[in-house]
């Protein structure tokens, strides 16, 4: 990340050369190794229908709602608020704080909330950078099919047909931890084009202190109740609070500069929520052990 700060206040325009093969290969390649190497079994599948569906409600109930939509303008926002960085620090944090049984859990949300970010995320922001109607069904089938996410998937499934799984699935996190590395340099410099523009890192306007309070309070929340409500043990509800709680994902920038839409909005909500998470995420734990 020091590298891509760097690197950002000397070329600003280097991050855009790296998220696009990103996004072509390397969104695939890890999708890929986090399924092959972890395997699926009914906790994975039951978190990660929770992220999907949950972040998939909340997305049509902020653009149904005036009330929400007026607070949450653009899909930039939106997803900011609602996508969290799991892959990179939500589940080193959940191994550290919870017992290993809840990997496949932990590992579900994130991929849940991978597989909204990159099937959906790529069509909501080419939508709105083109025009404002709303998304036609023609549209969403080609996201569908044509998503990093989707790819990754479909690489899943031909390598289980062809009983690849086991060797991919450890040769795979090599690529992966390029995928990281480069995410990691793309966030370093994004947040180098920032301190770039004196006196306006912490310059947030209206929307984006929105965006950020749903990321780090709202959702948290959200998923606590509805975790209740489901009757979830106190480490499963734990494993999805924590994924839920954490800062806004790498994601939201590799798309924001893939689709040059609103990259200032996206990289100014991770950096706050990055540095707020260090104290949110501890009291989250707290709020876990007092409540459960």
């Amino acid at each position: 990340m020091i590298f891509g700060f760097f690197l950002g206040k000397k070329n600003p325009k280097i991050s855009k050369y790296i998220a696009r093969p990103l996004i072509r290969f390397g969104i695939p390649l890890s999708v890929m190794g986090l399924l092959l190497k972890e395997g699926i079994d009914i906790n994975l599948i039951k978190s990660a229908f929770f992220a999907f569906s949950l972040i998939g409600f909340l997305i049509i109930l902020i653009n149904i709602c005036p009330i929400f939509k007026y607070r949450f303008s653009n899909y930039t926002l939106q997803l900011a608020g609602l996508i969290g960085n799991t892959s990179f620090l939500g589940i080193p944090i959940a191994i550290a704080l919870l017992p290993s049984t809840t990997i496949n859990f932990t590992i579900g949300f994130d991929l849940g909330t991978t597989l909204f970010a990159w099937i959906f995320g790529p069509f909501f922001l080419k939508e709105k950078s083109q025009n404002k109607n709303i998304p036609n069904i023609k549209g969403l089938l080609n996201a569908l099919i044509n998503s990093p996410a989707s790819r990754g998937i479909i690489g899943v499934l031909f390598a289980y047909l062809f009983h690849l799984d086991k060797v991919l699935g450890n040769y795979l996190w090599i690529p992966a931890r390029i995928v990281i590395s480069l995410a990691i340099i793309i966030v370093g410099t994004r947040l180098g084009i920032i301190t770039n523009q004196k006196g306006k890192i912490f310059d947030l306007n209206e929307e984006i202190k929105f965006s950020i309070l749903l990321k780090l309070f709202i959702l948290p929340c959200i998923v606590f109740l509805i975790s209740k409500f489901l009757n979830f043990d106190y480490y499963q509800t734990s494993a999805l609070i924590l994924q839920a709680g954490t800062p806004t994902a790498i994601s939201t920038i590799l798309m924001a500069e893939a689709y040059d839409v609103k990259q200032k909005i996206a990289s100014k909500i991770l950096f706050t929520t990055t540095l707020i998470s260090i104290i949110t995420i501890p009291l989250l734990k707290i709020f876990m052990e007092k409540f459960n």
